[in-house]
């Protein structure tokens, strides 16, 4: 199992120019790294809905590629996704955080806990681009090639569960983020 913090300081050294969406979870540790106005935390009430939003905007800006890094439990609120994904090509990165809990409300196993084979799961959907992750030195090893190349791309790291944490606050407030991403996208 991967510590969170080190899986996303990988992410951080290849992420490139890329718009990178965090939710749940990995939120706090992301924006404690690079905090660019290319970083947005998306927390809304329908868990699930990053990769559609990072669809769009990876559509939109398809020369500068979105990273979504989404956790378990978010993945197993929206499957469909990941057809989605696969029926629209588009330079999207979805990094599937594995920690088997939904962190954030307490530390309940998900449902898939133990036996959702996500990268199984994304090979069903269609998409051609899947890598799995389970210790640093592999995702440390693999990431570039994980992260390079064209879209759609799934890459699932498992990643070591914490209890006691409590649902993130973003960075900032959702209107700052917007203004913040968008001005960056115009310049």
């Amino acid at each position: 199992m991967i510590p969170l913090r080190e899986a996303l300081e990988v992410l951080a050294a290849y992420r490139g120019q890329r718009i990178v969406i965090t939710t749940m979870s990995p939120i706090s540790p992301w924006h404690q790294l690079p905090d660019t106005p290319l970083d947005f935390a998306y927390i809304p009430s329908a868990m699930g809905q990053a990769p559609a939003l990072g669809l769009g905007l990876a559509l939109a800006q398809p020369e500068r590629g979105v990273i979504v890094v989404n956790g378990d439990g978010c993945m197993l609120m929206n499957l469909g996704c990941l057809v989605t994904l696969a029926h629209h090509p588009a330079n999207i990165y979805l990094l599937i955080i594995d920690n088997s809990h939904y962190e954030v409300t307490g530390g309940q196993p998900t449902a898939g806990a133990g036996h959702a084979d996500f990268a199984g799961l994304a090979r069903a959907a269609g998409i051609r681009r899947v890598y799995s992750f389970d210790n640093i030195e592999a995702w440390r090893a693999g990431a570039a090639k994980a992260l390079s190349g064209d879209g759609p791309v799934v890459i699932w790291l498992k990643v070591e569960p914490k209890t006691g944490q409590k649902t993130p606050s973003p960075p900032r407030p959702m209107a700052d983020q917007i203004s913040r991403l968008k001005s960056a996208l115009e310049s």
